[in-house]
């Protein structure tokens, strides 16, 4: 008798009983097939394909079980990363979500027996990091992919900078607190007790202020607050000292506090940075493999900048528009004389002219054409601070 219609009742039925997950003890790794019952498992195991695969598996058993020991552990990862992340959990609750997808490698068709040898196993590999508490064994992966090492370093790198502007802005204070004090003795205010030498005498409070008082307040106070911000910009100052020329403050013309605020504000602008550089109108070059060899360090076009860290680039080869995140793209350097764009940086976002590659240096310098800094010459500008305009 033949086997039944598609869409015939049985055949529906079939369908649904073997629909989800079943035994385990009635499952053929080798066949990948699946027995709803004892009788159904024998008589797959007396069938000719079920004997054509155990002959393959007797001249190399090795050989199946690294293969089904690899898929196991490549699809146990691929779930622990992209389910939980670098997050701490337990090994069960992984385990039963892997094996709710009906078409999972088995354990028992692995080299570990248990889950507890699999979980020892990634420990002592370095893939997770895994501890064993009275309740089961939890396990944390680690994650060593090179995008997300290189923006663990960026963001280090900015919590850094933002630490050198703190440094900065405290060392200015301590100078003018300094400078103010030049030249002026610290008077500490004296307290005396109100006594009445005549009993007879009526005590009078002069409230009027004279000059000679106030300018002696003024000093005491001054004299004080200078004291307090002292003590509030030394634990700052400890943190990083630079050495300081003697002579150089008695031979230069000392600068207004006002100019030297001007400056600082100017000079944080200027090396304030972002950790998105993508702008329309830009030439990039695609750096990632996963797209093929076709598209690998291709030249491409940005037409449009979506959520600031993904864009819409059109290959100048062959017009393929793609979708790609900005840390598979890098910016593209031309030749001197020609017009680049700034990404980054205080100059973010103004055109200029390449005018010298310093290689050495990993930098450029260019001449702004536009805005209300044109015609500055900058210098020292990183190669992945700029790039070539379409």
């Amino acid at each position: 008798m033949g086997k039944s219609d598609f869409l015939s009742p049985k055949a529906i039925a079939n369908r649904i009983k073997s629909k989800g997950l079943q035994k385990l003890r009635w499952y053929c790794q080798m066949c990948q097939k699946q027995c709803r019952d004892e009788n159904g498992f024998k008589c797959h195991c007396m069938s000719e394909s079920h004997q054509r695969q155990l002959l393959l598996a007797s001249e190399n058993p090795q050989q199946f079980m690294d293969y089904f020991s690899e898929e196991f552990r490549n699809d146990f990862l691929e779930l622990l990363r992209r389910r939980f992340g670098t997050k701490r959990v337990h090994n069960n609750i992984v385990y039963n979500e892997y094996i709710s997808h009906r078409e999972h490698i088995h354990m028992n068709a692995t080299q570990w027996e248990t889950l507890t040898d699999f979980t020892k196993w990634l420990g002592r590999e370095g893939l997770c990091k895994v501890d064993e508490t009275p309740k089961g064994w939890y396990i944390q992966y680690i994650d060593r992919d090179p995008e997300t090492i290189r923006r663990q370093q960026e963001q280090e790198r900015k919590k850094k900078q933002d630490l050198d502007d703190e440094e900065k802005t405290a060392k200015f204070i301590e100078q003018q607190v300094r400078r103010g004090l030049e030249g002026k003795e610290l008077e500490m205010p004296v307290y005396t007790e109100l006594n009445r030498e005549n009993e007879e005498e009526k005590v009078t409070f002069n409230l009027n202020k004279g000059p000679s008082t106030s300018v002696a307040a003024s000093s005491k106070t001054s004299s004080v607050l200078g004291q307090n911000a002292l003590k509030m910009v030394e634990g700052a100052v400890k943190r990083k000292e630079a050495a300081h020329s003697s002579g150089q403050s008695k031979e230069k013309k000392k600068k207004s506090a006002l100019d030297e605020i001007m400056e600082l504000e100017e000079e944080k602008k200027r090396t304030s940075r972002r950790d998105y550089w993508l702008q329309p109108e830009i030439i990039v070059k695609i750096i990632t493999k996963k797209l093929g060899e076709k598209y690998h360090k291709k030249k491409a076009v940005v037409k449009e900048v979506i959520d600031k860290y993904t864009a819409v680039v059109k290959v100048i080869d062959s017009g393929d528009k793609l979708k790609l995140d900005q840390t598979h793209l890098e910016t593209v350097i031309p030749a001197p004389g020609k017009k680049v764009m700034v990404l980054n940086g205080g100059y973010r976002g103004n055109e200029g002219i390449l005018e010298s590659i310093n290689e050495k240096r990993f930098s450029v310098t260019i001449t702004i054409d536009s805005g209300p800094l044109k015609g500055r010459r900058v210098e020292d500008i990183l190669y992945e601070d700029v790039s070539k305009l379409a």
